[in-house]
């Protein structure tokens, strides 16, 4: 069976990053186009996949003029760019993997569904959380009954420090307007994950979360609007100079510092921090994203979970603990510790992987994605993909739910 043709819409690192998938399986499938307006991020996909400068754009809009040329497209856009996009593919008949979140609004989101759904493409939505070998083994681990019926499932969102100053702060997807709330940009993966581990419909939620931190009112005194020009940077766990300067120093030259530039050495990452946004104090930005937030859900069969989002916090691991009748789980990413309650004793399971490259991310998840993605495609079977049309917009819903739960301090039922 020859390969599966795929079309990139956007050549950033997520892009960028699912496309590896065809370095690593060219029997299953070839990247044959990209759409990216920024020159360097374009031409360096084309480098890499031998693209034809026919199917080279600057905008997507101009790719889906053309008569269809590929089985299917990566949107990996910014959040409020997916919307357009993704309809006119779908109504092009591309199959479409989809970065998350869906869309900023639970109208679009309705949209890319029905699209999909009308012209009878396969969506996969990119919550790469449910493909990693941790979670189906946790999973597995749940369904067999061992622990008995769920009761309870406490999940934590350790975003970090520093991710949050960098991405949350100073980056893309640190104003609403912008981009959309945080529990949409970040969280929407945990709402949709507790969703899938759980089993069954979330009945109701509440919310409560602030922008507590990241604030004008909480710049210390003396500090300067830019880390370069800071005479209290020092003291900044914060500092611009500390999260960047410093891991170029240890020699790491990718994420997160090749987002503040392509060319990464002392020089362009220097300019950056003078010049671009990234280089910002932290209380001196326009940010208005909550740094920390919990939601409260009610789940069918009377079923209660608890999540907590939080950027106080060294990154890592989201951390998971579900107690059951029988027994109870603990998750930390690699390790799940099941203590028995009828033997008193405890069983550590392992899945931890080795996998270093941009598709071992999100615990190998992005590859778990790509390879679910790919044999749907390639069979003409969706039920390959775990996070399809009708189960994505459901959990999205969720979290819309949960925001105006947030806001308005009020119970949801959905």
């Amino acid at each position: 069976m020859p390969p599966i043709k795929i079309l990139s819409i956007a050549a950033g690192s997520r892009g960028s990053g699912y496309a590896t998938y065809a370095e690593k399986h060219p029997e299953r499938v070839q990247i044959v186009g990209v759409a990216e307006p920024r020159d360097f991020y374009r031409q360096q996909m084309v480098g890499n996949y031998d693209i034809p400068m026919a199917n080279t754009f600057t905008d997507w809009r101009e790719a889906v003029k053309r008569e269809k040329f590929a089985d299917a497209v990566i949107i990996a856009t910014q959040d409020a760019m997916h919307t357009e996009p993704a309809i006119a593919f779908a109504e092009k008949g591309y199959h479409i993997l989809l970065e998350k979140p869906m869309a900023p609004t639970e109208a679009e989101c309705i949209r890319i569904a029905e699209a999909a759904k009308r012209n009878n493409v396969i969506l996969a939505v990119c919550h790469v959380m449910r493909y990693t070998h941790y979670t189906q083994k946790l999973k597995e681990v749940v369904a067999s009954g061992v622990i008995g019926d769920v009761v309870n499932l406490q999940h934590l969102e350790p975003v970090g420090y520093w991710h949050q100053a960098h991405s949350f702060v100073r980056g893309n997807w640190r104003n609403e307007t912008e981009s959309s709330f945080m529990l949409l940009a970040k969280s929407c993966h945990d709402l949709d994950w507790i969703r899938y581990v759980m089993g069954a419909p979330c009945k109701s939620l509440s919310s409560f979360g602030s922008l507590k931190h990241f604030r004008k009112e909480e710049q210390p005194e003396g500090a300067a609007d830019r880390c370069l020009d800071c005479d209290v940077e020092a003291e900044c766990p914060y500092s611009a100079k500390q999260i960047y300067l410093g891991r170029l120093d240890k020699g790491q030259t990718g994420w997160p510092i090749d987002v503040l530039t392509p060319d990464v050495t002392k020089e362009s990452v220097m300019d950056a921090l003078r010049n671009g946004p990234y280089g910002r104090c932290v209380y001196a930005c326009d940010n208005d994203v909550v740094d920390n937030q919990v939601v409260n859900m009610l789940f069918d069969g009377g079923r209660t979970a608890s999540f907590t989002m939080t950027a106080f916090n060294e990154a890592g691991h989201r951390k998971t603990h579900i107690f059951g009748t029988k027994g109870e789980l603990y998750g930390d990413g690699t390790k799940i510790t099941r203590f028995d309650f009828l033997t008193d004793e405890t069983e550590v399971i392992d899945t931890s992987t080795t996998d270093a490259s941009i598709l071992g991310g999100h615990g190998g998840g992005d590859y778990g994605i790509m390879h679910s993605f790919v044999e749907a495609v390639t069979t003409g079977d969706p039920s390959k993909v775990l996070s399809g049309a009708d189960e994505s917009l459901e959990t999205h819903r969720m979290v819309f739910a949960a925001e105006k739960a947030r806001k308005e301090h009020c119970v949801v039922d959905l």
